[in-house]
């Protein structure tokens, strides 16, 4: 349990139905859920488990419940069960009902607003819109609840209590259980993803340290049933978060403290990657845009180690000073506050407001600090001369780009002979295709419109960054051409308002080796301009993999399944056994390389397969991939960092071990693979 748990519980008797305050109706949620849960995608449909599974959490982080357990049941639903204090029942004064239909019915009721008389004085829940948000959005939800010797149920569809509360035993237990069903007809899909239920629960476990969480997946003929519970809470996920790097110290730093009304519990260690992993959190809400605890840990770390090199003489009286650049060089840390009202910038919440939150940070760190450095004289060491090492590096390549990024090449003076650039000069309605290869750069480059649409051809694989510093960075003519023709610098210079196009489109061929090099691009804008990727300005182009053509009627499709699916309605009685497929553009060599005639039904069909861009003709290239009216794109979005930073460590990072159990895991999931 957390150190400050005494100081979080409030009597037994003060969590009643006097504690639920009640906010606004629940009207809106089923006409705009996107405005409640972010999305009616996957997102949005694994949110309703996160809004039902964060009260569970803060009955844990209010010290009442132990034991949390969420099942992924046959059907699409889902049940949510804690051994909490469960959700009052009694006769809400104000209102005239249940204070539990209360929650369930009225949107922001519960008992998380009512200051010192409500029945937490921290939550987690605020975030969120509450579990009645789930329950508009269910075709039917059940609450039952154990709780001052009885059993209690009430039954909800569309959000519409089906009767009241009724007792239906008794039990000297208590808990809440919530089972719902996502309304189909909201959602685009009703399917859940195990491993984003893990990932997500083993996070929140790490941060409420000595609770059980239990998953039970029971879709299949047998039940499997997956278990969470860290007695070392953050410094277990910052080992987690660090399985797949090679460390600078074996000595994880933690430290959790109380600072008046907040909590502050911090944890890092340093690796031998070059960028810095900082996860951010207050009341367990992950606050990827970081905040004032972030303000505050960046200013400790950098003035600590500062005092401590000087004292320690790794830095002399002439050298300058650590930057905050290089201090974080490498470093994995998670901070974790706890306050009473936490204040979030923006919608997302992804960002803390709250100025006490960097008081208290920056104290409780700064003294914790200084004594871990004095204690652990060989982490000390270590922790230094990475920063030490990362300062030099960062010197050498603030020298590189200032001589490659000079100020001509950003006004457009200077752009890499090989971009063929558009006529518009206007950001907003421009767009740069990053190409593979010279064949195809030159299927681009006469396909496109010239007015808005620039092409960058790449020669052969760009440099895998997640190894190399700025400085090699910049040394690789591909990864210049393509920050000069950004126009955003990097490093220390990024400007996105520089931006030169509005789309960035990665465009590969559909192969192996197409595959290596969209990776590598993505690890680029991951790892340098991911300003750009929360922008939402990378996209990934969608060329077609087939040409089916039947008589004079050609399509293209995009996948296997469709090319079998166009196969069937193409030659559904429109062509005789006899009759002779002619192929469009015959004297093009490059079209017949991989063409194929089958046979269906009597139907003769001709299948041609593009296993590179450079077998379409412009023609054919504008139409299926470039033209904004009928192309098919992929943006690319950053769901769930952690998991992506995850990924990108395993597969572009220098450690084998991970990135062959990777594939060996993933290997059959690969249906369309071409050596």
């Amino acid at each position: 349990m957390p150190a400050n748990k005494a100081d979080k519980k409030v009597k037994k008797e003060e969590y009643g139905a006097q504690s639920i305050t009640v906010l606004e109706g629940l009207e809106p949620v089923r006409k705009r859920p996107g405005m409640y849960i972010g999305s009616t995608g996957a997102t949005g449909l694994h949110h309703m488990i996160w809004e039902v599974v964060d009260n569970s959490f803060d009955e844990a982080m209010a010290g009442y419940a132990t034991k949390v357990t969420v099942r992924l049941q046959p059907d699409s639903w889902i049940q949510v069960e804690d051994d909490g204090r469960g959700i009052p029942v009694g006769i809400h004064a104000e209102q005239k009902v249940s204070a539990l239909e209360l929650v369930l019915t009225k949107l922001h009721a519960g008992g998380k607003f009512g200051g010192e008389d409500s029945g937490y004085k921290i939550s987690g829940g605020l975030h969120g819109v509450g579990v009645s948000v789930v329950n508009a959005l269910s075709t039917e939800l059940t609450a039952t609840v154990q709780r001052e010797g009885h059993i209690y149920s009430q039954t909800y569809k569309k959000g519409i209590a089906q009767g009241k509360v009724k007792e239906i035993g008794n039990s000297k237990k208590t808990g809440t259980s919530i089972r719902f069903h996502a309304d189909d007809s909201i959602f685009e899909t009703i399917q859940y993803d195990l491993q984003t239920v893990l990932n997500h629960l083993r996070q929140q476990t790490y941060l409420t340290a000595g609770v059980h969480v239990e998953i039970f997946d029971e879709r299949g003929d047998v039940p499997v049933p997956y278990g969470f519970y860290f007695e070392g809470g953050i410094a277990s996920y910052t080992r987690h978060l660090n399985q797949n790097k090679e460390v600078k110290h074996e000595n994880v730093f933690y430290v959790q403290k109380q600072y008046g009304e907040l909590a502050v519990e911090i944890s890092f260690q340093y690796t031998t990657e070059y960028h810095d992993s900082v996860h951010c959190f207050a009341n367990n809400i992950t606050n990827p845009d970081g905040g004032t605890h972030l303000a505050g840990f960046r200013s400790a770390l950098t003035r600590s180690l500062n005092a401590y090199a000087r004292d320690k003489g790794f830095l002399k009286e002439k050298d300058p000073n650590l930057t905050g650049d290089d201090a974080r060089e490498g470093l994995t840390a998670v901070i974790s506050v706890k306050l009473p009202d936490p204040q979030f910038e923006g919608q997302t919440k992804g960002k803390l407001g709250n100025p006490e939150a960097r008081t208290a940070v920056e104290a409780v760190f700064a003294e914790a600090l200084q004594i871990y450095l004095e204690e652990h004289p060989k982490d000390s060491e270590a922790i230094i001369g990475k920063c030490l090492l990362s300062a030099r590096a960062r010197a050498a390549a603030r020298a590189a780009r200032e001589t490659v990024l000079r100020k001509g090449a950003l006004e457009g003076l200077m752009l890499p002979g090989k971009l063929a650039d558009c006529s518009s000069k206007d950001p907003q309605n421009s767009e740069l295709y990053i190409v593979e290869g010279d064949s195809a750069g030159g299927s681009a480059k006469q396909g496109r419109d010239r007015d808005f649409q620039a092409i960058l051809p790449l020669r052969g694989k760009i440099l895998n960054v997640e190894r190399a510093r700025l400085d090699k960075m910049l040394a690789n003519n591909e990864v210049k051409n393509l920050i000069i023709a950004l126009g955003t610098n990097i490093g220390e210079g990024f400007e996105l308002e520089k931006l030169r196009y509005e789309r960035i489109i990665i465009m590969t061929d559909a192969d192996v080796d197409g595959a290596h090099i969209r990776t590598l691009l993505l690890t680029l804008f991951f790892r340098h301009f991911i300003e750009l990727i929360k922008n939402g300005n990378i996209f990934i182009a969608m060329p077609p993999l087939y040409r089916i053509q039947v008589g004079k009627n050609a399509r293209y499709v995009y996948s296997d399944e469709e090319k079998e699916q166009a196969i069937k309605e193409m030659t559904a009685g429109k062509v005789k056994e006899t009759e002779k497929v002619k192929v469009e553009n015959p004297e093009d060599e490059d079209e017949m390389l991989e063409a194929e005639v089958v046979e269906t039904s009597g139907v003769k069909v001709n299948i041609q397969r593009y296993k590179g861009l450079g077998e379409m003709n412009p023609d054919q290239l504008w139409e299926t991939t470039m033209d904004p009216k009928t192309r098919k794109m992929k943006q690319v979005s950053i769901a769930d960092a952690e998991i992506a930073n995850e990924t990108f460590d395993i597969l572009m990072g220098s450690e084998v071990a991970p990135r062959k159990k990777f594939i060996q895991t993933h290997a059959k999931e690969v249906t369309n693979l071409d050596v």
